[in-house]
C-alpha cells in the first residue's frame, strides 16, 4: 500500500509518501500559511506523490485542514482520513476531554509507543515546534502532558515587542557570558529552555514508572538536545511522521 502523510502544524506543512510500512526519503515541506488548493496542487505536481492508495491527514489548523482535504480530493478519489481522538490510533486514552487533545500530540504518543517502548512501559515525547509540548505515554495509553511557549515565539517576542533587540538565529553559545546583544539572547534562549526541559521533565518522572524513555523532535529539537544528553535518550527527526505512518495502517 502507498500512502500520503501529511503533517499540517502551525508553522510548517510536510508532506512524504510511505511505501510498505517505509517513509520514503524525500519529503514536501510548504509554509502552513502559504497553503492554497494552487499551492498544494503545484507542490504534489512536480512529486512522486501524485499516487496514492489513501491519505492521513494529521491537522492542528482547521482551516488549512478544509484546504488541504477540498485540493487533495480533486487530485484523486481515494480515501482521506483526517486523524482525531476517534481514530484508531493503537493506544488508549486516560484523559477526561480528549476532544481536546491535538492531533500532533496523538501521533506522537502513537510513535514513541510503539518505537520506545516495552510491555506497557513509560515515555515521554517532548516536541519543539511553534508550541513545545511534552506528552506522556505509560501502560499503552496517552495520559497528558504539558505546554509551553516555543522557542521562536519566545525570540520573535522579544524583538516585536521591544525597541533594540533584534531577530536572532539560534545557535550553541560559546560562553555563558554573551559579549554582544545577539550572543545574550541567545544564550538565555538556549541555556534557558534546557532549564525548562529539564525543570519540567524531572517533575514528570516523580508521576511515572521508573526510567522512562524520553524522546525529542520538532525544528529545534537537535539544537536542546545537544546539551541535555544525559536527560534525553533519542532524538527522532521525523518522529511525527513515523506515528501518522502508524495511524495509515490502522485507518486506511
Amino acid at each position: 500500500m502507498r500512502y500520503l502523510l501529511i503533517d499540517n502544524s502551525n508553522t510548517r506543512t510536510k508532506f512524504s509518501l510511505c511505501e510498505n510500512g517505509q517513509l520514503c526519503s524525500d519529503i514536501i515541506h510548504l509554509s502552513t500559511r502559504e497553503i492554497t488548493h494552487r499551492s498544494v496542487t503545484e507542490a504534489l505536481a512536480g512529486s512522486d506523490c501524485t499516487r496514492w492508495d489513501g491519505v492521513l491527514l494529521c491537522s492542528v489548523v482547521p482551516d488549512k485542514a478544509k484546504i488541504l482535504s477540498e485540493a487533495l480530493a480533486d487530485i484523486s478519489a481515494k480515501p482521506l482520513h483526517q486523524l482525531n481522538y476517534q481514530s484508531n490510533l493503537g493506544i488508549g486514552i486516560d484523559y477526561p476531554t480528549p476532544s481536546q487533545i491535538g492531533a500532533d500530540r496523538l501521533v506522537n504518543g502513537i510513535a514513541a509507543n510503539h518505537l520506545y517502548t516495552e510491555n506497557g512501559s513509560a515515555a515521554i515525547v517532548i516536541d519543539f515546534g511553534t508550541a513545545v509540548t511534552f506528552d506522556v505515554i505509560s501502560n499503552n495509553n496517552y495520559l497528558g502532558g504539558v505546554i509551553a511557549p516555543g522557542l521562536g515565539a519566545m525570540t520573535d517576542y522579544l524583538a516585536n515587542k521591544t525597541a533594540l533587540l533584534p531577530k536572532i538565529t539560534l545557535t550553541e553559545p560559546d560562553t555563558a557570558i554573551g559579549k554582544s546583544t545577539e550572543e545574550a539572547m541567545d544564550i538565555g534562549a538556549v541555556y534557558g529552555y534546557r532549564g525548562l526541559v529539564r525543570e519540567i521533565i524531572t517533575e514528570l518522572k516523580k508521576e511515572l514508572p521508573a526510567n522512562p524513555s524520553i524522546i525529542c523532535t520538532g525544528g529545534d529539537g537537535e539544537l536542546i538536545a545537544n546539551g541535555l544528553k544525559d536527560l534525553i535518550h533519542h532524538y527522532h527527526p521525523t518522529l511525527t511522521l513515523e506515528g501518522i505512518k502508524i495511524a495509515a495502517d490502522l485507518n486506511l
